[in-house]
């Protein structure tokens, strides 16, 4: 890696040499940063989600749609979340 040192870049391992041209460019990095979407389920939307056989904790209902999030480290399992297709009720499963 070059640093600007007494009007050139020199390295700092071996010493090299290169000098600095009076270009505003070489002191200018460039980096985008996209923007990420986070989905974000609210009230009834379950569509779009697989279903299961899962026995809803608060109204009975027998099919949940499912997803899953890595909520800890990453050399945990990750967290099953369930949501009720009747009553719309939210819940989570750890392995």
């Amino acid at each position: 890696m070059m640093f600007p040192k007494d009007g050139n870049y020199q390295c700092r391992k071996c010493g090299n040499i290169i000098p600095i041209k009076n270009d505003a460019k070489n002191f200018v990095s460039k980096a985008k940063i996209d923007d990420r979407e986070v989905v974000v389920l609210e009230g009834e939307q379950t569509s779009g989600l697989p279903t299961t056989n899962a026995k809803c904790p608060e109204c009975g209902n027998n099919t949940a749609a499912w997803w899953l999030r890595q909520l800890r480290s990453a050399d945990e399992s990750e967290t099953r979340f369930f949501k009720c297709t009747k009553c719309g009720y939210t819940w989570r499963e750890y392995d």
